[in-house]
């Protein structure tokens, strides 16, 4: 019982002291000195590559209508024959046709509105009956003569004709070299203008390319199409592809 009230040696104090010392002091060793933000110069260049076209897109379609479904369908089974037939003789090739759409319709006819109100239920009166084809032509010097097969033909709706290229990644490549040296280019100038030097390059990505679409002529009817050589302006075509560059300022 006299141990509990005997004191602690003074080395023993002593010693406790310096360790509780150099605990509370550890935590201010240990933090580290803050790093200055780094310094970057980050710019976007754009590069831009016109060329002719190489094919041209024509989608076109044969629209049937009758009383019965099934004879509105006799009917365009018929004349879509015909047109792939006449499109093939034009010089396009089997892979350069495909049915883009097709679909069945009933028509109706709504009867009017009596003065109490009531109306009664549409009736069907018959059916349409559409078939769509794209068709790639891919000598443009013979475009002339394949619409006028094509209209001439029995097609009765042309929904449009665009240009564009086969190959386009050659021109994308170019496109992409071009917005490379752009960007450098602005870097450049923004660096020496603010009195820096350029680093080592952190980061690119691309943001992507884009085609502009290009002016196509149309005939507004199809019977003067199928008289004539129908007169086609081809324009050009853009591919267009960006970059963002980042740059360690030294």
């Amino acid at each position: 019982m006299f141990s509990q009230f005997m004191p602690r040696p003074a080395g023993l104090a002593i010693a406790s002291a310096v360790t509780a010392a150099a605990l509370l002091a550890t935590p201010a060793f240990a933090q580290s000195t803050p790093q200055a933000p780094q310094r970057t110069l980050s710019l976007t260049g754009q590069g831009e590559v016109k060329s002719p076209p190489d094919i041209a897109v024509i989608s076109a379609g044969v629209v049937s209508e009758a009383k019965t479904a099934r004879e509105a369908l006799t009917l365009n089974n018929e004349t879509m024959a015909e047109v792939l037939q006449t499109i093939e003789a034009a010089g396009v090739a089997k892979k350069d046709i495909q049915t883009s759409n097709f679909s069945v319709q009933p028509k109706y006819k709504y009867a009017k509105r009596s003065s109490s109100g009531d109306q009664e239920p549409p009736r069907i009166t018959g059916y349409t009956v559409t078939n769509q084809v794209t068709v790639i032509a891919r000598d443009l010097d013979q475009l002339g003569p394949v619409l006028d097969a094509v209209v001439s033909s029995g097609v009765n709706q042309m929904n449009g004709l665009s240009f564009s290229i086969a190959e386009p990644g050659p021109l994308r490549n170019e496109a992409r070299k071009l917005a490379v040296a752009e960007a450098r280019d602005r870097a450049e100038l923004y660096a020496d203008a603010a009195g820096v030097s350029l680093g080592k390059i952190l980061s690119i990505s691309e943001a992507g390319g884009h085609r502009p679409p290009q002016p196509a002529y149309r005939r507004a009817a199809l019977e003067s199409a199928a008289a004539d050589a129908v007169p086609i302006a081809q324009g050009q075509r853009s591919v267009q592809m960006q970059v963002n560059i980042v740059w360690e300022i030294e």
